[in-house]
């Protein structure tokens, strides 16, 4: 019994830890021999013992929710049905086919920099980031199953010849508003996610191209093309690492699109939620669909609602502005860092990078938070409310620096032990000029404001 437990708990350790077949790259792969080796190679890394840990707390919540599923009656069902149904109804009169939403992401940003700056990477498996933790690999070494958000160490072992290469933010951000310049041409009121994706709406550039005698070409040099932000962002990884692919704005195309698209190609529905959905024998969006009413009692409101639109294909077709922006934010991985100076320092070059993001947006903010992950792959976040809006670096890292000595300061006389800080800055406009837009919600009457 209590093999097959340990048993048990290592096959699910491995469905967090194992290739994804879904990232680009790397379709086709030996997923037994990778998986092993991935296993073999973090068991009794504070890395693994993290991972174990986690997929232990899911799968606790998926016993709960399997013990809840078991005590629904088909009267339940049935009343649940009836209000997907109304909601299902509400949610399709709101679905707009009339805009054109670009979603474009840097394939591979931080390795293409490099290989640009350095040729002879291109031809060799490399990626950026270190031992500890990677931030992005090249197609060639994807091909042995080097992934982002992987340890290097772990890397090393699929693939020896690795090359890995050191983060150079400032290298990347330059090379990001380049990019951005170009965005500004086609959308002035783009979105920029981070440093190597953004959202456009064409909509009326290309409403305007419809008189230039290359319009007819406009279409076939985009990435991900859809009718909404959702779609969007699938359709972006459709055909990379250098294709683009359109969905055509109408109905049937969209639900043709997405009746068999995997469940974790849609942006919301990470890890966690697709194995839940797994449990439940729900693979894809279709299968969304066909178990919605179960959905909805099993889950949260925001989820099911989410969870519906994604199996009708919707999305939103209005992307925020810069000065819509909810909060601004930056981080850095790094290999363990335990001296006091250097987690001061590091804070302070993380204040000034988002005081310069913010500067750039004519953003200003009162709430100060700080990302914190320690050795142990633990994750804390401190935040601090000032009276008033603050932008300026010194601003920042005055409230920034106070909450890392407080972190610090609670574990000693051990050292604070980190491989991840971030700073976050909950954000508004410093211009009032541009009046607010109504969101509208759902209702049992339908969508109101």
């Amino acid at each position: 019994m209590e093999n097959g437990v340990a048993s048990t708990k290592e096959e699910g350790f491995l469905s967090r830890m194992a290739l994804n077949d879904n990232k680009a790259g790397m379709e086709g792969l030996d997923r037994d021999k990778i998986n092993k080796i991935i296993m073999e190679t973090s068991k009794g890394s504070k890395f693994y013992e993290n991972e174990l840990k986690r997929d232990q707390q899911v799968n606790q919540r998926i016993t709960k929710m399997m013990l809840q599923k078991a005590r629904i009656t088909e009267q339940q069902l049935k009343k649940a049905q009836a209000q997907v149904e109304k909601v299902a109804t509400a949610l399709e009169k709101s679905r707009d086919l009339s805009r054109v939403i670009v979603h474009v992401d840097m394939d591979a940003f931080y390795a293409a920099v490099e290989m640009r700056d350095c040729p002879e990477l291109k031809d060799k498996p490399m990626a950026v980031g270190s031992m500890s933790m990677l931030s992005t690999s090249n197609y060639h070494a994807r091909k042995y199953g080097v992934r982002a958000a992987m340890p290097g160490f772990i890397a090393k072992k699929l693939c020896p010849s690795l090359v890995i290469v050191p983060l150079n933010f400032d290298k990347y951000r330059a090379v990001s508003n380049e990019i951005r310049e170009i965005f500004a041409d086609y959308d002035p009121n783009f979105q920029p996610l981070s440093l190597d994706e953004a959202y456009l709406d064409f909509t009326d550039h290309l409403e305007q191209r419809q008189h230039w005698p290359e319009s007819s070409m406009i279409l076939s040099n985009l990435p991900g093309i859809a009718p909404n932000m959702m779609l969007a962002k699938v359709c972006s990884d459709k055909n990379k690492p250098n294709g683009q692919y359109r969905l055509p704005s109408t109905r049937e195309a969209v639900m043709d699109f997405i009746h068999n698209l995997p469940v974790r190609k849609v942006c919301g529905i990470g890890k966690v939620s697709e194995k839940m959905l797994n449990a439940l024998g729900i693979s894809t969006c279709s299968h969304l669909g066909q178990q919605m009413a179960l959905l909805s009692l099993l889950f949260s409101e925001t989820a099911w609602h989410h969870f519906l639109e994604v199996s009708l294909g919707l999305g939103s077709t209005y992307i925020p502005r810069h000065e819509e922006r909810k909060s601004m934010s930056t981080e850095r991985t790094f290999k363990e860092l335990s001296k006091v100076e250097e987690q001061l320092s590091l804070c302070r070059e993380l204040c000034e990078d988002l005081a310069e993001d913010m500067k750039k947006e004519g953003l200003k903010g009162k709430t100060v938070t700080l990302k914190l992950k320690n050795v142990n792959f633990e994750v804390k976040t401190r935040a601090m409310t000032l009276p008033c809006a603050v932008a300026t670096v010194d601003e920042i890292f005055a409230v920034a620096k106070d909450l890392l000595k407080t972190e610090i300061e609670n574990e000693s006389p051990q050292p604070l032990r980190l491989r991840l800080m971030g700073s976050r800055e909950e954000v508004k406009s410093q211009s009032s000029e541009r009046p607010k837009q109504r969101k509208k919600r759902f209702c049992s009457k339908g969508f109101v404001d």
